[in-house]
């Protein structure tokens, strides 16, 4: 297995564990392969996401369990802060924003429902925003340094003003059959869902792509590997047909047509 991507910048140092990864604890299916990735990518990146240990439970924002605790396979090592905040939507938006940081701080930026693009790098140098009604406004703050820690604080800014709507306009719409991780698949509305496609295996006689996902829901809750279905050995792999009108997920339906991909 090749190294996996040293950046996970929320972890405390000595925290990850190679068998504890998305690659190490989900083999792709008998007669599939993985997809090739490049390192250094959003798809690699993802491939080695670090988890919690196998049994654990999903829980929300304030520490209780989720109702649901038949519909993951795995947690995610990520937190999810103590406000409702870190949702569907948001969860996609901080792992994207995540991989971004590890890269490069600056290149990190999303736009709010309104349509403002906010960039991290105006807002830890001094230039923050107020959103008034349909309106967001400059406004002067401290300027702080680019570290992690004011890089959460700005994710929650984000968090605040942004949802399936503004991400499903910051994603290109792809088919589903050329389905990639790191894509997602987005019902942008009120509130609509997100789940982000972690991984992909291909079938090598027939070309069938399976993939691995991840949500958050609401309320805001730790973000997990969806289960693929509700029988027993049903494993965490979906199966996306293209010839079907739906992809069914444990707690949400979308559309073939709902597949985004950022640029």
């Amino acid at each position: 297995m090749p190294a996996p991507p040293p950046a996970y910048p929320w972890l405390p140092v000595g925290r990850y564990q190679t068998n504890q990864t998305l690659a190490a604890r989900f083999p792709p299916p008998p007669g599939y392969e993985r997809t090739a990735v490049q390192p250094g990518s959003f798809a690699y990146w993802l491939r080695y996401l670090p988890l919690l240990p196998v049994g654990t439970s999903v829980r929300l924002h304030t520490g209780k369990l989720k109702n649901r605790q038949d519909v993951h396979a795995a947690v995610l090592d990520l937190d999810v802060g103590a406000r409702d905040l870190q949702q569907c939507a948001d969860a996609v938006i901080r792992l994207r924003a995540e991989y971004l940081f590890s890269q490069n701080p600056d290149l990190v930026h999303f736009h709010l429902t309104s349509g403002h693009d906010i960039a991290f790098r105006d807002w830890y140098a001094g230039r923050g925003f107020r959103v008034v009604g349909p309106q967001v406004e400059q406004v002067p703050k401290a300027a702080e340094k680019p570290d992690h820690a004011t890089f959460r604080r700005y994710l929650d800014q984000i968090f605040t003003y942004a949802g399936t709507l503004s991400l499903s306009r910051e994603l290109r719409p792809v088919p589903l059959a050329q389905v990639q991780p790191g894509d997602v698949l987005i019902q942008g509305g009120s509130p609509g869902h997100a789940v982000l496609v972690l991984d992909v295996a291909v079938e090598l006689q027939t070309g069938r792509r399976k993939a691995l996902l991840a949500q958050s829901y609401m309320p805001a809750q730790q973000m997990h590997v969806l289960k693929a279905g509700p029988r027993v050995g049903a494993g965490a792999w979906f199966l996306l047909d293209p010839e079907r009108d739906d992809v069914n997920t444990p707690e949400w339906t979308f559309s073939r047509d709902e597949l985004g991909r950022f640029e």
